[in-house]
């Protein structure tokens, strides 16, 4: 589980492949702490540890991610967002990740705002809510506008310098992980059996009038 905030931006030393999978190996000043098997979200997709140096570590990307990811798409010396698990004792900061990437959207582009800038993404928005919640590359952002194929956000000077977001370039892709609660939302009002039981009697008891 993450928050969305940025700890540091890591760069790819080394990728190769293994299987069907990739071992990505990416620098980190926190890898010293860093235990075999632990979570690291690179770019908002969660990973394992499988190996670490002094200032390195790496993770075995199985087939999955790569398909839901814009991992496939990394190379050496290119920068990515990285944040260990979140820790109970912190404040959460951000909103709850998990870190289970759902798809990829395309950078269309960005403008100057005041001090911010907004950046634009294409993608399907069926989960999404105008100021709800959502990860791109792994940071936590609030959606500012929202149409049936895009959102945009803002972004502010602070978040820019710290994750690898200004570094986007038009029709890159990054990765998206929309809130879980609207996930659990959209499948509890999906379900077969749950459509007759919303009405306005269901509503009634379960005091929203």
């Amino acid at each position: 589980m993450f928050t969305g905030l940025i700890e540091e931006i890591g760069t790819i030393k080394t990728i190769s492949n293994k299987g069907e999978g990739l071992i990505i190996e990416t620098s980190a000043y926190f890898s010293p702490e860093l235990k075999i098997g632990e979570s690291v979200a690179i770019n908002g997709a969660c990973q394992s540890v499988i190996e670490k140096s002094p200032n390195s570590f790496k993770v075995f990307c199985m087939k999955e991610s790569l398909n839901r990811t814009n991992l496939k798409r990394l190379k050496a010396g290119d920068k990515v967002n990285l944040e260990r698990a979140m820790l109970l004792t912190s404040r959460l900061d951000g909103h709850i990740v998990q870190g289970h990437i759902d798809f990829e959207a395309k950078f269309k582009g960005k403008v100057q705002e005041g001090l911010s800038k907004v950046f634009e993404f294409e993608c399907t928005t069926e989960q999404m809510v105008e100021k709800g919640s959502v990860s791109i590359n792994g940071v936590s952002l609030t959606i500012s506008k929202l149409t049936p194929y895009s959102f945009c956000v803002s972004l502010i000077p602070q978040t820019l310098e710290r994750t690898n977001l200004d570094e986007l370039k038009s029709g890159d892709f990054v990765n998206i992980e929309v809130d879980i609660f609207a996930k659990y939302i959209e499948k509890f009002l999906s379900a077969k059996d749950n459509k007759s039981r919303i009405s306005e009697d269901f509503l009634r008891e379960n005091g929203y009038f």
